[in-house]
């Protein structure tokens, strides 16, 4: 059994992360770390977890665990791995925005690799330390990359894509409160969003010399939980051509789907799944992408990551149904 390590551990993404680890057949959970809650049982903070763990939170480590997730806030994985120091044969997830771009992907001699497994599975299966995506990188780049694959991306990209409000984090601000959030809508960060950045990077590497602006507006729903993504840029073959591009660049990808009708949030929420749709509207394709940022967009990803690098099947312990009625 593969043990696994877990820092940051009352959060939101930490608490998918616990139930996916308790309820995979390969691998132990060895400790969760949250120097906030040490003591404390787990159930007690990710209440859905009774019954199901009797693990408390600590605020020590065992620096010998097989792999390490990190669910810590931007900026937090690199003090900690400052702080705290790990076997060379433990490998580490993390799932901040810390180590995504190139520019940051090596620290203190350890080599980050993008783990969206979808663009470099081969990569990942070699790694020792992944940068797990973010949540609206992950819908979006998952609506784009086979048509830079192709070298097809050759106009301006327009997105629209709005996440639930876990995907602020467990801690409340004045945006994510009920009396706030409940039957509202909002812009965040329009054109500036942090994932434009990873977003980017995976683009170039398939479409080379790609530069055509991304025009990226985020949106704050009145939901918990999903990402629904809308983009559309100029497209001058047919729909027909386009689905079997789509189909074809995804063909082994057990979690990233294709669907001819329209797609919806209660399709994917619950689920490590990616559903994208297309439409042609004259010489305008329109891409639909939806996923549940909890788990496609962290910590699903995250498993999916773990299952290839200790050479486990990709869908280890994330064959998940969708609470769709």
């Amino acid at each position: 059994m593969i043990k696994v390590g877990i820092v940051g551990g009352a959060g939101y993404t930490a608490g998918e992360l616990i139930r996916l680890v308790l309820n995979h057949a390969k691998v132990e959970l060895d400790f969760v770390y949250s120097t906030s809650n040490a003591g404390n049982y787990i159930y007690n903070v990710h209440q859905d977890l009774l019954g199901s763990v009797e693990l408390k939170f600590t605020d020590t480590i065992n620096s010998m665990v097989d792999v390490l997730f990190l669910c810590l806030g931007h900026g937090n994985s690199k003090k900690f791995l400052e702080q705290h120091q790990f076997s060379t044969t433990t490998k580490i997830i993390d799932l901040s925005n810390d180590f995504r771009l190139e520019k940051d992907a090596v620290f203190e001699r350890k080599e980050f690799i993008y783990g969206l497994p979808e663009l470099q599975k081969n990569e990942i299966k070699k790694a020792n330390y992944i940068a797990n995506p973010g949540c609206f990188a992950t819908a979006i780049q998952l609506g784009l990359l086979p048509l830079a694959n192709v070298n097809l991306l050759n106009s301006s990209v327009h997105i629209n894509a709005t996440t639930g409000s876990t995907g602020a984090g467990v801690s409340p601000s004045e945006t994510t409160h009920f009396s706030w959030r409940d039957n509202n809508f909002s812009v965040y960060k329009a054109f500036t969003h942090q994932h434009l950045g990873e977003i980017n990077e995976s683009l170039v590497t398939l479409q080379k010399g790609f530069s055509n602006e991304l025009f990226f507006i985020p949106n704050r729903g009145d939901f918990s939980r999903g990402i629904f993504a809308s983009i559309y840029l100029e497209f001058d073959k047919s729909i027909d051509e386009a689905f079997q591009l789509f189909e074809d660049f995804y063909k082994d990808a057990p979690f990233t789907h294709i669907s001819k009708i329209p797609v919806h949030l209660k399709q994917v929420v619950n689920t490590n799944n990616c559903f994208i749709h297309l439409e042609k509207h004259n010489n305008t394709l329109l891409i639909t992408s939806v996923l549940d940022n909890l788990l496609k967009g962290a910590s699903g990803q995250a498993i999916e990551n773990m299952n290839l690098i200790f050479g486990f099947n990709q869908k280890e312990g994330l064959q998940l149904k969708a609470s769709s009625f």
